[in-house]
């Protein structure tokens, strides 16, 4: 097969361009997740990545854009096993609040094969966007993976019909809160089980130990 020379010129230079935006995606979401969305300016994503600004413009065309294209390389992958698992469990006569919560557990350790400490990772990032108020954040999840999301909601519902729409709000926003603080202390979590109790544990363990919890606090009288 042969390639002209123009053809293969191109397509290096595609490889080359790949290469940084996905350059600029790694070190933006370990500043995001270190630093918060708020704080990590444009400037220091460009100066660890060793790019310009031009190569973040012509990329992504703004900060909301590469925000939404670092948490999206973890949703794509999430979202739609979730759904699955969702189907899935819907298709059962009967089920507990608990079994509507152990449908994210596949979908988030199998993030740790996305990316190394993809779960975790995952959380802090969401986390940040509830805590740093990114309206265009929430909207973009809302908007694009809406399906899923009422598959999850309706599902609870269905698990205790006796929730209130207020009720289910405050607790899916402790629901959250307590994700998003456990998962960013995993580490710590994990060094005071060994230190304390003599047992190693790893993202399925502390899974292991928040579904039952989160599925309690939200079917809770």
């Amino acid at each position: 097969m042969y390639i002209s020379n123009s053809c293969l010129i191109r397509l290096i230079e595609m490889a080359q361009k790949n290469k940084t935006k996905d350059k600029i995606l790694d070190v933006a979401e370990s500043l995001f997740a270190e630093q918060g969305f708020n704080d990590t300016s444009l400037r220091a994503i460009t100066s660890k990545a060793n790019v310009n600004l031009a190569s973040v413009n012509y990329h992504f065309g703004d900060k909301k854009t590469l925000v939404r294209a670092v948490l999206n390389r973890y949703l794509e992958a999430f979202m739609p096993a979730v759904g699955e698992e969702l189907r899935i469990l819907s298709q059962t006569d009967n089920f507990s609040m608990e079994d509507v919560f152990s449908c994210l557990k596949k979908p988030l350790l199998q993030l740790n094969e996305l990316r190394p400490h993809g779960a975790s990772l995952f959380m802090s990032l969401i986390g940040r966007g509830y805590t740093d108020v990114q309206g265009h954040l929430r909207w973009f999840i809302t908007t694009r993976y809406s399906e899923v999301l009422s598959q999850f909601t309706n599902l609870i519902v269905k698990a205790n019909p006796n929730l209130s729409p207020e009720t289910l709000f405050w607790r899916l926003h402790f629901t959250l809160g307590t994700c998003v603080f456990t998962m960013a202390s995993s580490q710590a979590l994990s060094e005071i089980a060994i230190n304390d109790y003599g047992q190693a544990v790893d993202s399925s363990v502390v899974i292991n130990q928040l579904i039952p919890y989160l599925a309690a606090g939200v079917s809770a009288d």
